[in-house]
């Protein structure tokens, strides 16, 4: 009985050993593969078409996106506060009010020290 244990190994480790295990296992891996873009062709083709560009949504003709706004606004005045209280953000009031004109250009240009931006290749803080 062992003999014939000892036989069907031997067996299986030289049908392993030349090749054809490998050669049936790279077929059936083939197989799955094939199969399942078949399945996914049949999924897709089920799934309803794209929509027409024509239906869908079109840009205003503004130009500008939807909900986007563009104005220029004063600045608030910040709200002084004793020591003892902190100021917390639902003090604070909205952004400003509307402004007709847009600042000038010198209103524009930031006059704080300028620091740099990393990689900018500036000296930093203080040039």
């Amino acid at each position: 009985m062992n003999a014939h244990i000892l036989d069907t190994a031997e067996t299986a480790a030289g049908v392993w050993q030349s090749g054809l295990a490998q050669v049936l296992g790279g077929l059936i891996v083939v197989a799955v593969l094939i199969g399942a873009f078949a399945f996914g062709v049949r999924v897709r083709n089920k799934e309803l078409p794209p929509p027409d560009p024509e239906s869908q949504p079109h840009r205003p003709d503004t130009g500008q996106l939807p909900g986007e706004v563009s104005e220029y606004r004063k600045p608030s005045e910040m709200p002084h506060t004793d020591g003892e209280h902190r100021l917390m953000p639902y003090n604070l009031k909205s952004s400003g009010e509307p402004e007709t004109e847009p600042p000038s250009e010198e209103k524009r240009k930031w006059r704080g020290i300028s620091s740099g931006g990393f990689g900018s290749g500036g000296t930093g803080h203080g040039d």
